[in-house]
């Protein structure tokens, strides 16, 4: 999670998050990432941060803002199917993509890990989902992916037209959407293939490349999560520190 491969990680999660109508009509109707999109990634990034290195009241804290920013969060799909935000089946496809979203990433553009690390990780993220009330958490990465893959709920949508059009043309400064395309392009690049198919997602060669290469560049440039640093030093662990940017007194 410490890494910079969670670029990555965080579109594919939105992307595969899209190809659930009523996922993506509640983003639609009640979101504001496209007025404000920098400002619903940053809300997201500090949520996730927070309950992968919080100490425990922050994360509670972070759980309880996430259960009630959902309750308003109700209507009908596309499709004509009632939505709720605080539905458990929902927060299930929201959590778990983002859990295998964030392992391919991580074992991609970083490094791979055996089978027991994998299922460690997805164990570990699994307690989060248990903290908001979510059921359907896989315990292997074997059976996340199974989970994604065959999940029988998905189907194409007006609401996933309209998150994938953003996500190829997010309103950024020219500089920064070069970069954000590279991530975007290794994102779709990891996609399981019959999900690709489901949004006609097309894939590049080269992407994957592009991105270990992007990546390889930002990890030497930002190093390691603060956030990891500063849990580690609350634990009193010992780590490299040559992971982490030193800052000097001023």
């Amino acid at each position: 999670m410490g890494d910079v491969a969670s670029f990555v990680g965080g579109v594919r999660a939105l992307l595969l998050q899209a190809l659930h109508p009523e996922v993506a009509a509640g983003v639609a109707d009640h979101s504001e990432y496209e007025s404000d999109p920098l400002g619903r990634l940053n809300r997201t990034s500090s949520f996730v941060t927070t309950v992968n290195y919080g100490a425990t009241r922050e994360v509670d804290l972070a759980i309880q803002r996430v259960k009630q920013a959902h309750q308003p969060v109700s209507g009908f799909s596309g499709r004509g199917i009632a939505y709720s935000a605080s539905d458990p089946s929902l927060g299930a496809w929201v959590q778990n993509t983002l859990t295998d979203s964030f392992l391919d990433a991580y074992q991609r553009f970083c490094c791979p890990l055996d089978r027991h690390e994998a299922d460690q990780f997805v164990q570990e993220q699994s307690k989060i989902g248990f903290l908001l009330g979510i059921a359907e958490l896989p315990q292997t990465a074997e059976e996340l992916r199974s989970w994604i893959v065959e999940h029988p709920a998905l189907e194409k949508s007006a609401a996933l037209e309209e998150a994938w059009d953003f996500l190829n043309n997010p309103p950024l400064r020219s500089g920064q959407l070069f970069g954000y395309r590279i991530v975007r392009g290794a994102a779709i690049a990891t996609l399981p293939k019959n999900l690709a198919e489901l949004a006609g997602a097309k894939y590049r060669t080269g992407s994957v490349f592009a991105g270990r290469r992007l990546i390889s560049s930002l990890r030497w440039a930002m190093k390691q999560s603060p956030a990891w640093k500063a849990a580690l030093d609350r634990c009193g662990a010992d780590y490299d520190h040559t992971k982490f940017r030193s800052f000097s007194p001023s």
